[in-house]
């Protein structure tokens, strides 16, 4: 299982045993605090009752080892991993409410005889479990659980795929395995083999904050340390520069907080309909970081796709961007990369926002015209279905979704009416339907795409290539913030982001926010069109096929019958 992950842990492994528990930890180690070997993991306690591995990143262990030392816990090394040890011997598991950063932890308490497993409150790292009452399993990764070989196919896992273009959280491919919830621990005992599972961090929606100005403050205040605390590392560390607002900001923020040892990474295209390097060298000259531009070509990427393909742990019509970069970042000799993810889905940078008010009034109209909109030749018109549900996952697929129901039923070969009875188990907490739009499509685009797709995609690429990429936009102090100014404050203007915008004006150039959001997309339909070759030689669908040449299907939705029909399961 270890050895499956090696490509994200190439630094070190580790392992243990405790034969009389039928207990064992194993981890592979990706060095970027304290990259002596006193970071090795597993890691013991003084005492040696408790281990722990752990995967991802504490921004405040510093501060954590200051509260600890006064408490009298002395330490041995520099690395957050021993502050989270000594932080479960002062708080229990308590102390997972204090750690802010990323992270996958998991604990093993030998005088209580309990396993803990904890995952960060953004569910930015992931954490994958199988548990029933004879044992528990769990690993970063969907790949490491296959190789034990036990585990049967989730016979529904491509409903969900056809229909949101990745598999919605808590689906995975494989029966039984489910991801951990963010912000939440599971404690199994080993005396009695039963477990439980509490919340130690819940979003909340307020209106705390009304005033613009105050607003503003607080999200250049909030933003900066979070950048601030992103940049501690004892390796190189990037910037993800696409040209954009939200990583043009973080670069010129990280310039203004670490100057030396810093680097920028662009993807630039020889076609201008895509690619941004004017922009992304404008905030370059800005810098005093080492700009590396990448070009990226048509047979390059072509010739990628089978290693893409082994690289998605678990199947996503995304993740192909960031496979790249992360690719680059490694050939530049860095361990560490800051990404913009996030910004849109707290701020309102896409679409869903300005189309709540449009999907609120087509709801109006009468279910059996909502039903019957699946039969328009457009498949924008085509999503209408999905507001039938008249709940917020269907919102979320109106604006989302790939395939309507009758279309998976049709692909699959099944009854549509089971298709529909497999979606109706995802489901979002009760709460969601009385927030304010704004906020509602903020916690649609976090919980679920950013969460199941853009977070998942993003750690499974970049372990592909031994890279770490951070969030600060996701830093949880930033978050709580944002989600308690008022909704209107945050949502109700033309431009999307306009309070992150005008709260750095005075550091981002006019042309890198008074223009089209572009996005980090790449030719994907002009190159696979004209060179593919026969990646699905034998799994042709002639339909879709055709459809696609003629160009009646996007290249988004033939990308996911593409993924669905090649992934290993």
């Amino acid at each position: 299982m270890a050895t499956s992950m090696m490509r994200g842990g190439p630094d070190d492994e580790g392992f243990y045993y405790d034969e009389a528990e039928s207990l064992a930890f194993g981890h592979r180690r990706l060095s970027i605090i304290d990259l002596t070997d006193a970071g090795h993991q597993p890691m013991h306690s003084s005492d040696e009752n408790i281990t722990l591995i752990f995967n991802g990143e504490i921004y405040n262990f510093l501060q954590l080892k200051d509260e600890l030392s006064l408490l009298g816990h002395s330490f041995k090394t520099k690395s957050d991993t021993e502050i989270i040890i000594k932080a479960y011997e002062e708080w229990g598991e308590e102390c997972f409410s204090r750690l802010k950063g990323m992270f996958a932890i998991a604990i093993y308490d030998k005088r209580r005889k309990e396993v803990l497993l904890a995952r960060d409150p953004m569910g930015i790292k992931p954490l994958y479990y199988f548990v029933d009452n004879e044992q528990l399993i769990f690993a970063s990764e969907i790949r490491a659980l296959k190789k034990l070989g036990s585990f049967q196919e989730n016979p529904d896992w491509k409903v969900y795929f056809y229909t949101y273009g990745f598999l919605p959280e808590p689906v995975t491919t494989l029966k039984g395995v489910h991801p951990l919830r963010r912000g939440t621990c599971l404690k199994y005992s080993l005396n009695t083999k039963s477990y439980t599972n509490s919340t130690f961090y819940n979003p909340t929606y307020t209106s705390t904050i009304t005033d613009y100005k105050e607003a503003k403050f607080y999200v250049k205040e909030k933003l900066e340390l979070a950048v601030k605390r992103h940049l501690i590392s004892d390796a190189p560390i990037g910037f993800f520069l696409s040209g954009g607002i939200d990583s043009s900001l973080l670069t010129l923020l990280g310039n203004q907080y670490k100057k030396e040892d810093l680097h920028t990474l662009s993807i630039i295209f020889n076609d201008k309909n895509y690619s941004e390097k004017q922009y992304q060298e404008l905030i370059a000259e800005q810098t005093d970081a080492k700009h590396h531009p990448f070009l990226l070509e048509k047979d390059m990427f072509l010739n990628a796709l089978p290693d893409i393909f082994e690289a998605m742990d678990q199947p996503s019509t995304d993740g192909v961007n960031t496979y790249f970069i992360c690719k680059y970042a490694k050939d530049a000799g860095l361990k560490a990369v800051i990404s913009g993810l996030g910004a849109d889905e707290l701020l309102g940078g896409y679409a869903s926002f300005k189309n709540s008010g449009i999907a609120n009034k087509i709801k109006a109209a009468p279910g059996f015209l909502l039903r019957s909109s699946k039969f328009a030749p457009q498949y924008k018109y085509k999503k209408i279905s999905f507001l039938d549900r008249r709940d917020p996952i269907g919102d979320y697929l109106f604006n989302r979704g790939y395939y309507s129901t009758d279309e998976t039923a049709r692909i699959l070969d099944a009854d549509e009416s089971w298709v529909k009875s497999r979606l109706d188990e995802i489901q979002v907490p009760k709460f969601v339907s009385s927030l304010q739009d704004g906020n509602k499509t903020s916690y649609l685009e976090s919980d679920i795409y950013m969460q199941s797709q853009l977070l998942k995609d993003t750690d499974y690429m970049s372990m592909w290539h031994s890279i770490e990429v951070r969030v600060p936009f996701l830093d949880i102090d930033f978050v709580d913030m944002v989600n308690s100014i008022s909704a209107n404050l945050k949502f109700d203007h033309e431009q999307g982001k306009y309070l992150l915008i005008d709260s750095f004006k005075d550091v981002l150039p006019k042309e890198i926010w008074d223009r089209k959001k572009q996005g980090f997309v790449f030719p994907f339909q002009e190159w696979m069109k004209s060179g593919k070759g026969d990646i699905l030689e034998g799994k042709k669908n002639e339909r879709l096929e055709k459809m696609y040449q003629s160009g009646k299907l996007n290249w988004s939705r033939y990308w996911t019958y593409m993924i669905a029909n090649l992934h290993k399961v």
